[in-house]
C-alpha cells in the first residue's frame, strides 16, 4: 500500500464508510444464499434488509469512532448520513424506487446505529 492510499485510510469517516459497505456486502451476500438455499421469503426480506444496514453502519461507526481523537457520536452519525444517501441513490438508480416515508425511516435508522457505533468506538480507544 502506498502512502497516499495510507493517507486516505487514516480519515476516519472513509474508513468507517469502507467497513460499512464491506458488512453490507456480506450481509446480502448471506440474505442471497438463504433466499436461494432455504425456505426463506422475500416477504421478510423488507425487514431484514434494515437489520442487514443497521449492522453495518453500527461497524462502520464504531470503526469511524475507534479512529477518531473525540466526536465519535459525529464520525458515526455523518457516516449514517452518508451511507443512508448511497443506499438511497442505489436504490433509485437500480430499481427507480423514489424517496418515501420508509426510505426516511431507513435513512434515521442508519444514522441512530452510525451515531451509537461512533459513540462505542471513540470510547473504546482508551481500551485497547
Amino acid at each position: 500500500m502506498n502512502t497516499q492510499s495510507k493517507k486516505v485510510l487514516s480519515i476516519p469517516l472513509i474508513t468507517g464508510l469502507t467497513y460499512s459497505l464491506i458488512w453490507l456486502a456480506v450481509g446480502a451476500l448471506i440474505l442471497s444464499l438463504l433466499l436461494q438455499f432455504t425456505g426463506f421469503r422475500e416477504s421478510a426480506l423488507a425487514i431484514i434488509s434494515y437489520a442487514v444496514h443497521g449492522f453495518a453502519t453500527l461497524i462502520g461507526g464504531l470503526t469511524a469512532g475507534k479512529r477518531t481523537e473525540a466526536k465519535g457520536w459525529y464520525q458515526g452519525s455523518t457516516l449514517g448520513v452518508i451511507y443512508g444517501l448511497i443506499v438511497m441513490l442505489i436504490s433509485f438508480l437500480a430499481s427507480n424506487i423514489s424517496p418515501s416515508l420508509d426510505s426516511l425511516l431507513q435513512l434515521l435508522t442508519m444514522v441512530g446505529c452510525g451515531t451509537l457505533g461512533g459513540m462505542i468506538g471513540v470510547n473504546m480507544k482508551g481500551s485497547n
